[in-house]
């Protein structure tokens, strides 16, 4: 039986797609026919990236087609615009630096201070509800790798690891005296158990009055709602607040094979309905347990979105409790946030920002994420031809 809830409709493109323009509205029809073609993804992420190492001037079209849709900006104040339209649909935003791949001690250090300035940012703009950060982009992966194979680190390691741990406090602190929550992103299931630690440790540290520092769990991890569980235990046991940015995962391909390949057994869950299932069963956890968990329900997945709203009407908790948020990536199932935005709810926007060229690795990842992601496309192409036609059978 389908969930229900009479402020609610998903389908509501006119409310979805309020601030596109139809030439906006026509860039987002091609882009995800293009990003639903597995040849074209395949061949155009080489090209691209070979395209911008040597300098072609490719960067104007990829600026005002792939970028427009799905970042903010390429600074902090550039995306001010991109904030500002988001929040005339009651709709606020994360800022995310999302430059990728950059392994140096300099890198880390600028990816620290870049986030430090979102946090200042966010003081000044009401519209902006968290901050985020990614480990890797304050700290090796490599290094976090060799810690949880438990491995022997070196001097110079040991040193590295300390810089990353004062880097990852220096963002949690700012935001714990700006008041303002912070994302900590979930990362490859083989340096996930050293992230879990440094987050549960800043939690600890950061949320004894309320939930400020937010660990992510992925529930295409079959492990990952006991995880859940056994962190909310600790919470209450140590007495801070638990933060859970609760997502179904984005490395599955990646984790299978790996799992093949070195002959452990794979982490990731037999089935998306084994996903779904466990994903709904964290969303009913957490609100068995509001008291203590403040979450973000980070998820594209209607049937989702629908349980959390619905449940949360039936037991009486407000619409903009401050321990409850949705959010999507930005360029992506704007029907579920201006929907939910529209009907009161606290609704969040991923919204990425750096220089083209940095940003482009992540670009390529969402776009091979969302290809492999059964229906996804077909199902943003559904509504903006949804949308199309509304709009079309207005002018006659």
């Amino acid at each position: 039986m389908a969930l229900q809830n009479t402020l609610l409709n998903f389908e509501n493109t006119e409310i979805a797609f309020k601030n596109k323009s139809d030439k906006d509205l026509e860039r987002a029809y091609w882009l995800f026919k293009m990003v639903a073609s597995n040849t074209l993804i395949k061949i155009g992420t080489p090209i691209t990236s070979f395209s911008l190492n040597i300098g072609l001037p490719i960067q104007g079209i990829i600026r005002n087609t792939i970028y427009k849709q799905f970042c903010g900006g390429e600074t902090i104040q550039g995306c001010a615009p991109a904030i500002a339209e988001l929040g005339k649909g009651n709709v606020t935003t994360i800022l995310d630096y999302s430059v990728e791949g950059e392994e140096s001690e300099e890198s880390f250090d600028a990816c620290c201070q870049e986030v430090l300035e979102s946090v200042a940012y966010a003081k000044t703009n009401k519209l902006i509800s968290f901050c985020v950060f990614k480990p890797t982009g304050v700290g090796r992966f490599d290094l976090l790798a060799k810690i949880d194979a438990k491995e022997t680190l070196s001097d110079a390691e040991k040193a590295e690891f300390t810089k990353l741990l004062e880097r990852c406090d220096a963002i949690c602190k700012a935001c714990y005296e700006a008041g303002i929550p912070v994302l900590v992103d979930a990362e490859h299931s083989w340096i996930q158990d050293t992230i879990d630690d440094i987050a549960r440790e800043l939690m600890e540290r950061y949320n004894k009055e309320r939930p400020i520092v937010y660990n992510t769990y992925q529930l295409y991890r079959h492990d990952k709602l006991a995880s859940l569980k056994v962190d909310l235990a600790y919470a209450r046991q140590q007495g801070f607040f638990l933060g859970a940015k609760i997502v179904r995962g984005a490395y599955m391909e990646i984790e299978r094979e790996r799992a093949a390949e070195k002959g452990y057994p794979s982490p990731i869950q037999p089935n998306k309905q084994s996903a779904d299932t466990d994903y709904n069963e964290a969303i009913l956890f957490c609100l068995d347990n509001i008291d203590r968990i403040g979450f973000m329900a980070g998820t594209h997945n209607d049937q989702s979105s629908m349980l959390l709203a619905t449940e949360m009407d039936k037991r009486g908790i407000p619409h903009n409790h401050p321990h409850v948020f949705f959010a999507q990536l930005l360029g992506m199932s704007d029907n579920l946030s201006f929907n939910l935005g529209a009907a009161g709810y606290n609704v969040a926007k991923y919204m990425p920002y750096g220089p083209v060229k940095a940003v482009m690795p992540y670009l390529f990842r969402r776009a091979q994420e969302n290809t492999s992601a059964a229906g996804q496309t077909g199902r943003e192409l559904s509504l903006i031809i949804k949308e199309k036609q509304r709009r079309k059978s207005l002018k006659k």
